[in-house]
């Protein structure tokens, strides 16, 4: 196996699964990536921002017993971020609220910067920097991602020059169709919709994929699309057929729906 050198940048948080599940985890679409692709065996560093609070610590300690390089972490002076998640009956979770402490305003800065250029692939999560960051590396050309859907602001979301856009739809239908053509219009390269319970589409060049789920016993879905994209990003970077990377992150969200959080760790009680 190709050992891939890549980094995640952006959100961090503290899941706090309110009762019953009564437990706290480390996640975020950037944590949870980065710690997907360490598990899977890849280089992986994460670049974002914690607190300067006993919850900063825990993310980086989680980060760093899973094989995730955190050289480039910000300790800023604040709270770390925090998200309340309830959970349907289904297992699918429930954003009651969040706070972004101390990611948001974050920045890489020179130094960072330097190093993401030299990366095999750079992954983005939540940054609220006006699409700056996506902008400065489109234009060193490094190979890029970033998932649209965890970017609630307007002004973070654009597409244009990222190599893989991954976005979410709630059903495998024509609006999840007209949003890889929003996607590739808008400047992506490859689009990749994940839709849930019923799979996830692809678009790249002249390929068209489309993947339904692995069937597991759902415990959480929390983070399992960032396992998928995780998956996914790994068999893409190798140059493995569409339909192939799809399925890569079918199999590793699958793994995640089968346990509380976006990878295992060992919770604490709220």
């Amino acid at each position: 196996m190709t050992r891939f050198r890549f980094a995640a940048v952006g959100d961090n948080c503290i899941d706090r699964f309110q009762p019953p599940v009564g437990q706290s985890l480390v996640g975020g679409n950037a944590v949870n990536v980065a710690v997907q692709l360490a598990r899977l065996g890849h280089d992986a560093l994460y670049f974002g921002a914690v607190g300067d609070d006993a919850d900063g610590e825990r993310t980086k300690k989680a980060l760093e017993a899973n094989g995730v390089k955190t050289s480039h972490l910000q300790v800023r002076a604040g709270i770390t971020a925090y998200t309340d998640i309830e959970q349907a009956p289904s297992g699918d979770r429930i954003i009651a609220y969040e706070d972004f402490g101390a990611c948001a305003g974050y920045r890489p800065n020179d130094a960072d910067f330097a190093v993401l250029k030299t990366m095999d692939h750079v992954h983005l999560g939540w940054i609220d920097d006006g699409g700056a960051l996506r902008r400065r590396l489109v234009a060193e050309g490094v190979s890029l991602s970033q998932d649209v859907s965890v970017n609630a602001d307007q002004q973070n979301l654009g597409v244009e020059g990222l190599t893989v856009a991954f976005a979410s739809a709630g059903a495998r239908d024509m609006a999840a169709e007209q949003r890889l053509d929003d996607l590739l219009a808008a400047g992506a390269g490859c689009a990749v919709v994940t839709c849930g319970e019923e799979g996830a589409l692809a678009r790249y060049k002249m390929e068209k994929a489309e993947t339904a789920i692995k069937p597991v016993t759902v415990i959480d879905t929390t983070g399992a699309g960032d396992s998928f994209i995780a998956g996914f990003l790994v068999a893409f970077i190798a140059g493995r057929p569409l339909a192939a990377c799809l399925e890569n992150g079918r199999d590793q969200a699958a793994i995640t729906c089968t346990h509380v959080g976006g990878f295992p760790q060992q919770p604490m009680p709220l």
